[in-house]
This record gives C-alpha cells, structure tokens and sequence, in this order.
C-alpha cells in the first residue's frame, strides 16, 4: 500500500471535516470498549492476566534467537519450510519463488497486519498472480481499492449504505441494506476463489516455539479455508510473535480476545503444526512459514522503544485514543494507526518518514491503561518525540541548552544572565500582551502562549523576606 504517514496533519483534518466518518468513529470507540470491559469483567484479577500477559512477552524477546532457531527445528520435523526475510523485499520473492515454482495462478489470504506491512499483494499481482482476500472486511476494502483502517475492523470506516452500494457496483448484485444478504453475497462470491485457489497465505498471531506450532484467530472461518483447501500455505509472521510454550500462548489468547472483540475466545482458533500428515482429512501439501524481521532486531536492541514488540495487534488501543477517534485510521497514512502505530510506524518505516505520528497524542494514558500487556505507550511517544525534535534542532536550539547547562553549574555567571535576561523579558511579555506573538518566530510550539516575565531571583528577594518572617514571628 502507498505510505503517506507524512500526511498525516492534512488527512486528519480531511477526517475532521466529515460527519458521518465522525459518526461511524464515535460508535465504533463506545462499541469496543463496552465489549472489552464485559470481557474483562468475569475475569478474577484481571490486572494479574495482564502482568501474566506481559512476562510472557519480556520472556519470549530476552531469549528471541534461541526461540526462533527451535522453532524452526520444530516446524522442519512436523515437515514444513522455514525462511528468514531480512525486509519486505526479501519475504515477497520468497513468497513470490514458491508460487511460481508451484505454477500458483490464485492465492486466497486471511486478514494479516504483516502482509499489508510488505504489500505482498501488490508483489503477487505483478507477476500476473491473483490474490482475493477472504475476511469479509478486507474483502469489502479490497473491492473499494482502500487500505484497512483498523487492526480488528478493516472496514470499520464504512456504514451499511456505503457497503450496499459498493457491492452492488462490484458485484452485480441489487442494492440492499440487509446485513445477511450482503454477508451471503461476500460468501457465494468467495467461495468459488476458495475452491480454485492454489495457495493461501495468512499471517500468524503466534507461534509457539517448542512444538513448531502456529495460533491463528478469527471470527468467520475464512481463514481455516485458506489454511485446509489449497495446495500451499503460507505463513508470514513477524520475529517478534514467537513463545515458548503451550502455557505462555493459552495466557495470551486469554487477553488477546478480550481486548480485541470482548470475547472469551475467538470463535475460530487454530494450532497448525506442518502440512497435512498422512491419514489426516485436510490440511495443505506443503507449509511454509518466513521470519520476517524488517526492522524488528533494530528496535529489539533499543532499550528504550523494545517494549513495543510486546503488542499482540488487539487494537485496544486505538478504540480509547482521542486522536484516532477523531482522526480515523487512514489518516496514519500506513498499516499501522492509533498510538501503537504512533510508535511502530517511524520505527518500521525509512527513518523520519513519519516524524508526524509520535505528536498524535493526548498522552492521556488511556492507551497504556487498557493495553493487555501493559505496554507503556506514552513513554515510548514522548521518547520518539524527544528524539525528532533533537534530530531537527537547528545550531541556535542545540546551542541554548548547553549555555544554559554551564550557566547553572556556576552560580555567578547564572545571576548575570539572569540579570541580563530580565529586562527584555519584560519586553517580549508586553509584546505579547499587545497581541504581538514574538515566540512563534522560534517555535510553532509559542504561537499563541504570551512570553513569560523573569522576576526577580528568589536569592535577591530572600534577605528582605527573611526580614519579614523575623519580624511575624
């Protein structure tokens, strides 16, 4: 997909401006988080999960490489293939190698983060390959020609009137606002790809490293067909999705659910362990699973910003933040949108794309507080902050900082800057006061703040305060 997460200023105001997209948000915050609090509510101590939740995560990063190497011993004796991309490049030729070597001219898709992260679509359908993605909301989507604009709810930015019209145009249907007649057109025109397609590729929510099983999770059932009618599976999954074992994947799909869809559990969850062993009624010829990293090690190594290979893609955290509630998810301009995004995205993408992202924040922390694994998201936005604005300081904005630090080791020469500094201080106040805005030639940061007035130093004013209090007392 097109990245315009530089856009995102200009798109959020698109965003703003209309009325039924603001409608369709604000329904979508009330619904989701009705849903995640009934989810949690039978759950004894749910702060308990979430710690649970969350040491599965740090447990599974701090031993990463030996985890990924015995999950690909594992996955190779269940008789798959395992493959290390570097980037996105690297994992769409490999995708692209196996279906040609294969003569694969259809490949259905479940709904997948990672493959919208590398456009793997786009890969595929340069080589003459058709790809028909099978999750009822990305399949509206990719009738639209739209990229995803939630996690959970690819489609959540379309109303029924929309969706009606759309598959009345495309697929030769007539016009009805009726949910089941339009869910039923989706599966008819569905099915026949199902049956006819060669390969399927899906994502992984997991995978768990001592049996070299995959976990995947859905509502519809799409995705079991992708995994069960083809020839070919593939599966894409980031570095970081990886556990131990049986016990640290049941304690994630225990929050996953509930912060996702308010669920218990997904109606579908799948362990998939290799291809189809003989003697089995289903299942695919070949299973191939690749590694992607694109990015994942770098920020692994950051002590500071690694804590946001924790996120398990849930999306609780864009169904409680103001600015994506306001702003929808197209306005991130990538994959990846809310304060996760916020952070993922200028960490994934080439570096300053999306400087814009990390300021598209309240920092309210209603994102940290609902995260099922604890994820400290305005720490890590205020950190990416810091870092751009270092980044495009200029020599005056770098130069003040380190005057100022030497000033304040030496008591002396603090007093005479001080001194020197009060009196057009008070100019630049009165300025301001007169409607003047001075700052703003500094920063945007000062358009509309008044300048501040230096007093006199606390040291000056202590000998006749002193003098006061003697004598009150």
């Amino acid at each position: 997909m097109k990245v315009r997460v530089h856009k995102f200023k200009s798109l959020a105001t698109q965003a703003l401006e209309d009325q039924r997209l603001q409608d369709t948000l604000q329904r979508i915050g009330e619904t989701f988080r009705s849903r995640r609090e009934a989810g949690f509510s039978v759950v004894q101590d749910p702060e308990k999960l979430r710690q649970n939740a969350r040491e599965v995560k740090e447990r599974a990063l701090s031993q990463l490489p030996q985890l990924l190497d015995l999950l690909e011993k594992q996955v190779v004796a269940a008789g798959g293939r395992v493959y290390r991309a570097r980037n996105a490049r690297e994992a769409n030729a490999m995708v692209v190698a196996i279906a040609q070597r294969h003569g694969v001219s259809s490949v259905v898709k479940g709904k997948s983060m990672i493959t919208e992260e590398i456009a793997v679509n786009t890969a595929l359908e340069k080589h003459g390959i058709q790809v028909w993605e099978t999750d009822l909301g990305e399949f509206i989507i990719q009738l639209a020609g739209e990229p995803p604009s939630h996690i959970i709810g690819p489609a959540l930015h379309k109303n029924k009137k929309e969706i009606a019209l759309l598959f009345a145009q495309e697929l030769n249907i007539p016009y009805t606002e009726n949910a089941q007649d339009l869910t039923m057109a989706a599966r008819e025109a569905l099915r026949n790809r199902f049956l006819k397609a060669d390969m399927g590729i899906t994502g992984a929510n997991m995978a768990v490293a001592e049996t070299g099983s995959i976990v995947l999770v859905e509502n519809e059932g799409n995705i079991r067909f992708c995994t069960t009618l083809p020839r070919i599976h593939i599966a894409v999954m980031g570095i970081e999705k990886v556990v131990q074992g049986i016990e640290d994947m049941v304690t994630l799909l225990e929050v996953l659910a509930r912060s996702a869809t308010g669920q218990q559990l997904s109606v579908y969850t799948s362990i998939i362990t290799g291809p189809r062993h003989e003697g089995e009624l289903d299942g695919p010829e070949e299973f191939h699973l690749i590694l992607l990293d694109n990015g994942r090690s770098n920020i692994l190594t950051d002590p500071e910003l690694r804590e946001i290979l924790y996120c398990i893609r849930c999306g609780a955290c864009l169904n409680v933040c103001p600015v994506y509630l306001k702003a929808g998810g197209h306005s991130y301009g990538w994959v990846y949108s809310g304060p996760m995004g916020s952070v993922l995205s200028p960490l994934l993408l080439p570096h300053g794309l999306a400087r814009q992202l990390p300021f598209a924040s309240t920092l309210c922390g209603a994102c940290k507080e609902v995260c099922p694994v604890k994820i400290d998201l305005p720490r890590l936005l205020l950190n990416l902050r810091a870092r751009f604005e270092q980044e495009k300081a200029g020599p005056p904005q770098r130069l003040l900082p380190a005057l100022y630090s030497q000033a304040a080791l030496h008591p002396t020469l603090f007093r005479l800057s001080t001194a020197a500094l009060r009196r057009p201080s008070s100019f630049l106040h009165l300025m301001d006061k007169k409607g003047v805005s001075v700052g703003r030639f500094f920063s945007p940061w000062a358009k509309g703040r008044v300048f501040p007035r230096m007093k006199e130093p606390f040291s000056s004013r202590w000998p006749d305060l002193a003098q006061e209090l003697r004598r009150k007392t």
